[in-house]
């Protein structure tokens, strides 16, 4: 069908105008069977980076929930570095398009008490990637309106100095970040992704561009030329130039140290003013400080932590069968930690890097012992955004506090909230209506009787 074709690649325009346009008209053709969307499975991806910081594909958040409702997705998420740029059009998009969504925020940290161990960052002792998940809006309450304009300014910074770095090295092929990199965002706010697209481009305009990066990147020309050929690996070059350049021992990199980065406490004070969900971050378990998971985690926990994202393909789908099985036994021990530690999970593939895929293989054999529990932290978050949305009720919420003081029965009731709330407007107008009056036994009820679950 070329209209569904043509509109789905306007779903990429940095014009939200256009955006919006073509999402309505897909929702309309999906309205009037038009178009048959596959019915939704139980499988979820909570963890897509959009364009507004970097999407491999390409993808806003309005073709994000469109691939959702195309593929038949149950569950779907967007996560951004640095902004909430995407929450409103993400979460409008699945609010008309009936598909399940959250919306989260990753950064980076400093943690002075991990200052002599790596954590999940490789190479980089104290660094923390961390997250807060089950944002509702991309609006920031004003209490906390300079923490998030602080992540973007440091974002801002800390590209311009990798430029000015990164310039001198490469000349005479060099960039300027207003005129090269930012017109390849939506919004202004570029990543380390975005100055190696506009670096690649710029020396394409050399005579010889290939014997150029063989040059600076210390590679034989025979394999740049491979990679960059017609049929070559134009996302494994990518990853080569942003690895020589910008990564550790690169000539753009400058080690991070306590003032580079947000405290974690004022990263959460953001992410609790606006009713969302500190989450941390697990990598693969094999560094020293993700070796000691259960300190760290409950170090975490103390600082307002109650999720654990886990990106769960690059820890069982691994050639190395030595390699894989190493992981594969992290990956399980970390799910048991989370249960120990009433830690619900958010699961996801990313979609940053090329080759990232759309969805995980839940049908898997490796992640059948942790499905369920995938499943379950996807509901628990959908849960926790629609009562927070719709009725103020969210798991940090005085209400969801008063009513459940321990972690373990919140977790519960917003996991069996989101198992029963459907999505878009009927699961709108079954929120409406409660208030804190509401006992949590009468919501399940009201949600039971809007449920498909009945």
């Amino acid at each position: 069908m070329p209209d569904i074709e043509r509109l789905t690649k306007e779903l990429n325009d940095f014009d939200p105008v256009k955006r919006r346009s073509a999402l309505l008209r897909l929702a309309a053709l999906a309205t009037d069977n038009a178009f048959n969307p596959p019915e939704a499975v139980e499988v979820a991806n909570m963890h897509c980076h959009t364009f507004f910081s970097f999407n491999a594909y390409g993808f806003s958040p309005s073709r994000l929930a469109w691939l959702a409702k195309e593929r038949g997705y149950k569950l779907m998420g967007i996560v951004d570095f640095d902004v909430l740029d995407g929450v409103d059009e993400f979460l409008d998009a699945c609010h008309l398009l009936n598909v399940r969504g959250s919306a989260g925020l990753e950064t980076r940290l400093y943690l002075p008490e991990y200052g002599e161990r790596v954590i999940n960052s490789p190479g980089e002792p104290g660094v923390l990637y961390h997250m807060g998940v089950g944002f509702t809006s991309s609006r920031v309450p004003e209490s906390a309106a300079g923490i998030i304009a602080d992540l973007r300014a440091r974002a801002r910074a800390r590209n311009r100095s990798m430029v000015e770095r990164v310039n001198a090295h490469l000349a005479p092929v060099t960039i300027d970040y207003e005129q090269d990199v930012l017109p390849l965002t939506p919004n202004g706010n570029a990543t380390e992704r975005h100055l190696v697209q506009a670096y690649i481009r710029a020396a394409q305009r050399l005579s010889e561009p290939a014997a150029f990066w063989a040059e600076k990147l210390d590679e034989p020309r025979e394999k740049v030329e491979r990679l960059m050929g017609p049929h070559g690996d134009a996302p494994g070059f990518q990853n080569l130039v942003r690895a020589r350049l910008m990564k550790r021992g690169g000539v753009g990199y400058v080690q991070p140290g306590p003032g580079s980065f947000l405290t974690i406490d004022r990263f959460h004070a953001l992410i609790e003013a606006c009713a969302a969900l500190p989450c941390a971050a697990w990598l693969d378990g094999l560094s020293e400080g993700e070796q000691a998971m259960p300190e760290l985690l409950d170090f975490l926990v103390t600082r307002g932590v109650v999720v654990l994202n886990i990106i769960p393909d690059r820890n069982w789908n691994i050639a190395d069968t030595d390699l894989k099985r190493v992981k594969l036994r992290h990956l399980y021990e970390v799910v048991e930690l989370a249960r120990d530690f009433h830690l619900p999970l958010h699961v996801g593939t990313e979609m940053n890097s090329f080759g990232n895929k759309f969805i995980d293989d839940f049908d898997a054999p490796e992640l059948a012992p942790v499905r369920d529990a995938f499943l379950e932290g996807a509901y628990f978050i959908y849960g926790h955004v629609m009562l927070q949305k719709w009725a103020g009720l969210g798991y940090q919420s005085a209400w969801a506090k008063t009513h459940f003081p321990d972690r373990g029965s919140r977790n519960a009731f917003f996991t069996r909230a989101g198992r029963l709330i459907p999505p878009g407007e009927r699961g709108a107008n079954a929120l409406k209506t409660l208030d804190s009056n509401w006992t949590p036994r009468d919501v399940l009820r009201k949600l039971d009787a809007h449920s498909n679950l009945i």
